[in-house]
């Protein structure tokens, strides 16, 4: 839960920044997303190759674990298309690409807002990597906050599905708690299968 105040707030300290024009010109001119987006694929990939489980969780597969993450992403595109019925300024494919961050906040953000910038232009495609933030946000603290309900009415692999890519980190302190300890290796495994479609998954809804 801090750690979702502190990226709240460093986003909102940009905004505010962006807003009140004391940056260097430099600065908001050049390109430095793709750098950072750069170094945030750098990190996915470092983090997953020295979990020290990771030799275990290979070796550990069975084929009913990809039904955990099946349902994480088959359940997510499907509520992320209906929202789409409700709000008529963005496509449908615009729904699909926020709703496949997963919960990675920081990576699908910076995606849409760089792939999108083409079509849609700098302003809305900035617009729509906001929302992509903050939905991928509050989607996480849903995650922490909400699984002791949702283990109590949906079951003990519903934090799991609920908390998307962030059940190999953040979410995996709660989901042990109320999960049990014999759910973290599918948490894990959850989490490093769905942080893995991301940069798949919402280049190719950006693109449509």
């Amino acid at each position: 839960m801090k750690g979702s105040l502190i990226i709240v707030g460093f986003f909102v300290l940009g905004v505010c920044l962006g807003w009140a024009d004391v940056l260097p010109t430099s600065l908001t001119e050049q390109n430095f997303t793709v750098y950072v987006l750069y170094l945030l694929m750098l990190q996915v990939g470092i983090s997953i190759g020295s979990d020290k489980k990771l030799k275990e969780i290979l070796f550990s597969i069975r084929p009913h674990l990809l039904l955990v993450p099946f349902a994480t992403i088959t359940g997510t595109l499907i509520a992320s298309a209906l929202i789409s019925l409700l709000i008529s300024r963005w496509s449908v494919f615009d729904c699909l690409a926020v709703g496949s961050g997963f919960a990675y906040y920081s990576l699908s953000s910076i995606l849409i807002t760089e792939l999108k910038e083409a079509t849609l232009g700098v302003q809305v495609a900035a617009e729509l990597g906001t929302i992509a933030l903050m939905a991928n946000i509050f989607r996480e603290i849903m995650a922490l906050l909400g699984a002791p309900l949702f283990v109590k009415y949906f079951g003990r692999l519903a934090p799991i599905c609920a908390g998307g890519a962030t059940t190999m980190d953040t979410t995996l302190p709660v989901i042990t708690r109320y999960c049990g300890k014999d759910l973290v290796f599918v948490s894990i495994f959850h989490g490093i299968l769905v942080d893995l479609t991301v940069p798949f998954f919402v280049p190719f809804f950006c693109s449509l």
